[in-house]
């Protein structure tokens, strides 16, 4: 009788021993993940993860079970936080033990980094994370979050809605400072603050925008069914709807927030329902964003307009470790 082959075990690598080519057929299979579930174009964030590591520019690991790479997870620092960008695992090979074996390297790392003094992590395709089995558990808080997705098409039957001393407008680069200082404003004591820290202040703000405009993992940014609202009384900027492209025929609600001031007055849906209307004039067939479950006013307002649950997922932050 034959032997049976014993098991492989996984092994850890640095994302800096490897090349580029040996992540390809892991990232094809994540860039068809990201499409066939999320309806997210992923490949020029697959692009740009092959570039970096063939420049031995982007910090993480890879799993390998015997010469093939199975997952990975990469990290970025930035002043004193590290935030993981992502952790992705071959569907063969998608288990829990994986995938606290790769976000726990990460995490060790991040933690034993000197002038590291908060973690934060938003990992859509991870299926296995459970916050009581994170590593580093008793520094970490855990948020669950939403994926939504409504068809660009309901925008025709969302009737308008009269706004109050109010009018929106077309977003342009002009907006930027006074975005930041909204932003900071309407986040100010919220739990999305928790989440990202950059919405506690103007320069965090500012950077949070930057990285919507500029990075890909956030799709192409989409000016034209980007808004802001318009207090008639004074010129000042009371809400913003910025959007991006994830493919071609889909769209993302990046960021939707508006003032203290003219909360509960319908700015919001009059936002949201602008820029799912000009998405669909442009050929968006599927637009999608992710709500905090529990920012409870914003969920109702996503359901109210059509936005369907596609997935729940978790967000995590260390801190005080």
């Amino acid at each position: 009788m034959a032997a049976v082959p014993e098991a492989q075990v996984p092994v850890l690598l640095d994302l800096w021993q490897i090349r580029g080519q040996d992540l390809d057929p892991m990232l094809e299979e994540e860039v068809r993940t990201w499409r066939q579930e999320l309806d997210w174009d992923f490949q020029p964030s697959a692009d740009l993860v092959r570039r970096f590591v063939d420049v031995h520019a982007l910090n993480g690991y890879a799993l390998l079970v015997g010469d093939e790479v199975v997952g990975y997870s990469y990290y970025v620092c930035e002043d004193h936080k590290g935030l993981v960008g992502d952790l992705y695992l071959r569907a063969k090979n998608r288990t829990a033990d994986n995938e606290h074996r790769l976000l726990g390297a990460v995490i060790e790392h991040l933690v034993r980094t000197p002038y590291v003094r908060r973690i934060e992590s938003q990992l859509m395709l991870a299926r296995y994370l459970q916050p009581r089995l994170l590593p580093s558990a008793a520094f970490a808080r855990s948020f669950e979050r939403n994926f939504m997705a409504v068809d660009a098409s309901v925008a025709t039957s969302l009737p308008p809605r009269r706004l109050e001393g109010v009018v929106l407008d077309r977003w342009s680069e002009r907006w930027q400072d006074e975005t930041a200082s909204l932003i900071a404003s309407a986040y100010r004591g919220h739990i999305d603050s928790e989440i990202n820290d950059q919405y506690r202040s103007t320069s965090g703000a500012r950077r949070f925008l930057f990285n919507i405009v500029q990075y890909p993992g956030c799709g192409t940014f989409f000016e034209p069914a980007s808004c802001v609202a318009i207090q008639t009384r004074d010129g000042r900027l009371c809400g913003v709807s910025l959007t991006s492209m994830v493919s071609k025929e889909s769209g993302h609600i990046t960021q939707i927030c508006v003032a203290p001031s003219v909360k509960g007055k319908g700015v919001g849906y009059a936002m949201l329902r602008h820029s799912l209307e000009v998405m669909a004039q442009s050929g968006v067939t599927k637009v999608s964003l992710t709500v905090t479950a529990a920012n409870t006013a914003a969920v109702r307002l996503y359901l109210r307009v059509g936005f369907r649950l596609v997935r729940r997922f978790h967000a995590f932050v260390w801190k005080g470790f």
